[in-house]
């Protein structure tokens, strides 16, 4: 399942940022941002068992992924740091918390949630940030400009994972390091992903999405953008919460989309068959 071009270049179709937008304007928006005002993307609970279906606590769990993709790439002070797909920039203001005498840059296809970021936040004395609309396929930078890149649960929605790792492996410096976090599907169920679906229904609630890259095929991109992998870790038990708090969400707003409901029941029980995996991988560019 292949992205094709998207709606325009600075408004990729991805109708559930198009709903959030929206659920962010509304008077009883307080659960919406507590929960995705910050971060969006799924949570990492160390102890699912204990999860509690609170806007507190997924807003925790997903802050807790951010720190996870942070320590798989080796974030310490001092860094040039570009985070692709970064959304409304919380993968940055937690690296801005937390670390000193960064670079940070963040890059989206969609204008509107940089406006949002920008909006938002401002870089701590002695750090430097920046906002850029650009495709992370076709990167504006110039060659060696970055010691860490991250992709935090988005590079499904990229053209070419192919393309990306290329563009990663030019902009980073020589031993820099690019971490991401990804569904990933076993070799048997991967096939199904690439079914073809009529275009109203391939646009669904989350877009276009190419989750049929498997582990193999992660480990292949690396040996031919010549990356070593330093990381690849299984998160999938840690993630689980997620769709519980997001089904009890949709009930205190009042949201309802059929597509979601689907789309998201669906990859829930992928996950909960290991099926399909949420995994953190991270590699260090070679020489």
């Amino acid at each position: 399942m292949t992205n094709r071009p998207q709606r325009s270049a600075s408004h990729p179709a991805l109708p559930y940022f198009d709903h959030l937008l929206k659920l962010l304007e509304r008077e009883d928006r307080r659960a919406i941002e507590q929960s995705f005002g910050r971060h969006v993307h799924w949570g990492y609970w160390q102890t699912p068992e204990q999860a509690e279906p609170t806007p507190e606590d997924f807003a925790r769990a997903a802050e807790n992924l951010t720190a996870e993709l942070c320590r798989a790439g080796q974030i310490i002070d001092g860094l040039r740091v570009l985070d692709v797909g970064c959304g409304f920039g919380g993968t940055l203001a937690h690296i801005d918390e937390h670390y000193s005498r960064m670079t940070l840059t963040g890059l989206n296809l969609d204008e509107r949630q940089l406006q949002r970021a920008r909006k938002l936040l401002r870089p701590s004395p002695g750090n430097h940030l920046a906002f850029v609309q650009g495709d992370a396929c076709r990167l504006s930078f110039p060659d060696r400009s970055f010691d860490v890149v991250l992709a935090v649960e988005c590079i499904f929605h990229f053209p070419s994972r192919a393309r990306f790792f290329q563009e990663a492996y030019r902009v980073l410096a020589p031993g820099g390091r690019l971490a991401l976090s990804d569904f990933i599907p076993t070799p048997a169920i991967a096939p199904l992903a690439g079914i073809r679906l009529p275009e109203r229904l391939s646009r669904g609630f989350y877009g276009r999405c190419n989750v049929q890259c498997t582990d193999r095929g992660y480990r292949r991109l690396a040996e031919q953008n010549r990356f070593g992998i330093l990381t690849v870790r299984d998160i999938t038990s840690q993630t689980l919460p997620t769709y519980a708090y997001l089904r009890r969400l949709a009930r205190q707003t009042s949201f309802y989309n059929g597509f979601a409901l689907i789309e998201t029941a669906a990859l829930e029980m992928l996950s909960r068959l290991r099926w399909m995996n949420y995994c953190i991988y991270a590699f260090r560019k070679r020489g």
